[in-house]
């Protein structure tokens, strides 16, 4: 360096001006250095792939409690007390409009989805809903009610070709539960000062529905934020109810409890990862649309993490591709598509290899299938079959259980 750089080096660093030159592409700028030195020094110690892991049941006993223990969230047990709120009839099925409790604090509104036939218990399937930027409706995005709101039948064609996946399940033969999950649908947040029309969703325009989902997506961080505050995570609320609804789901006579699966899209695709990964009730599992390795995220794809999505502390010890695979020996399948700008491709297949690296080392290599469609961010009526044939092999009739 020579002492004309050097001399401009000291002035700067006197008048507080940083002196490193953002890396290329980093959404973080100067600061990305140690975002990346941090994750660059965790050995993943928890992934089952280390060779000091031989048994994957005894890796999950290790493994499960550590990761439930970073979402600080571990509110008491409670009776969900369920109550049926509406019962309509909808020919091959019936469609239950329920509450019940996750927590002596939350009663959480839902759907149940149940085939008229056959008699006796069925496989069940918790439906996740996804987040799109798109909170005004949150179950209802994937179970048909009708009359529709014409924003959300768009909605439905732009990511679910138009269709209703949940109510197609269930004619499948499954019970299906789909939930409003924190922050959506019944759920939404409202503030003081809010238009009296924010608590009829019918009764809101397409540019009320526009101006809700902006107001909704520029307070995640106030929400994320007063949950850190408060001791909690917003992974660990989300992933809380989901777990619980299970257990809601044990309650119910017309359900098999050794054929409970899990599947979602997008954000439900995450609630899915880690359902699956931690509730080894959930036998098969299908997570579209949000799988990847975090190391690859940080340079450019940061903006697909928010609050909601943060498990604080995850990285040092395991990767999103270790948790889901605590669903093994439970049968998993990951769909992508490779034109998903929410994540780099290169993080998807290296987040499928180490997956498939896991269940080849638990000697059951054909209880997991990566997907990769040519498309964007969607759950088409394509994946939907692939999906839906996955889930009918290991849970439904299919499965000779």
């Amino acid at each position: 360096m020579s002492l004309v750089m050097m001399a401009q080096s000291v002035l700067a660093l006197l008048a507080g001006v940083p002196t490193e030159s953002p890396t290329p592409g980093a959404q973080a700028g100067t600061l990305y250095r140690l975002m990346r030195a941090t994750a660059d020094r965790s050995t993943l110690s928890l992934s089952f792939v280390q060779p000091r892991f031989t048994d994957v049941d005894a890796w999950k006993a290790q493994a499960r409690p550590a990761v439930r223990a970073l979402l600080h969230y571990d509110p008491p047990h409670c009776d969900p007390a369920p109550e049926v709120l509406e019962r309509v009839d909808c020919g091959e099925y019936v469609r239950e409009r329920i509450e019940f409790s996750t927590t002596p604090d939350i009663r959480v509104p839902a759907y149940v989805l149940v085939p008229k036939s056959p008699p006796g218990p069925k496989p069940a399937v918790v439906a996740l809903h996804d987040h799109g930027g798109f909170f005004v409706w949150g179950k209802e995005k994937i179970v048909d009610v009708q009359p529709e709101h014409p924003v959300l039948t768009q909605f439905k064609r732009d990511y679910y070709s138009g269709r209703s996946w949940a109510s197609e399940l269930v004619r499948r033969g499954y019970v299906v539960i789909a939930i409003d999950m924190f922050y959506w649908g019944e759920r939404r947040l409202l503030i003081d000062g809010d238009p009296a029309l924010y608590r009829d969703r019918e009764a809101m325009s397409a540019e009320d529905v526009q101006a809700f989902d902006r107001r909704a997506s520029e307070h995640t961080w106030l929400v994320g934020t007063g949950l850190f505050e408060a001791g909690a995570s917003w992974a660990g609320v989300m992933f809380t109810d989901d777990i619980r609804t299970v257990d809601y789901l044990l309650t119910r006579p017309d359900v098999d409890p050794e054929r409970i699966g899990c599947c979602g899209l997008s954000v439900g695709g995450f609630r899915s990862a880690h359902l699956a990964g931690l509730d080894p009730r959930i036998k098969a599992a299908v997570v579209v649309g949000w799988m990847c390795t975090y190391g690859d995220m940080l340079q450019s794809h940061l903006t697909s993490i928010g609050p909601m999505k943060i498990v604080p502390g995850l990285y040092q010890l395991m990767d999103l591709p270790d948790v889901v695979s605590m669903t093994c020996p439970g049968a998993l399948m990951t769909i992508s598509g490779t034109k998903d700008g929410l994540f780099p491709l290169d993080g998807v297949k290296l987040a499928f290899n180490k997956i498939t690296s896991v269940y080849a080392k638990a000697g059951v290599p054909e209880r997991f299938q990566g997907v990769l469609y040519e498309g964007p961010h969607e759950f088409n009526a394509a994946m939907q079959e692939k999906a839906f044939d996955w889930l009918d092999r290991w849970i439904g009739s299919a499965s000779g259980r």
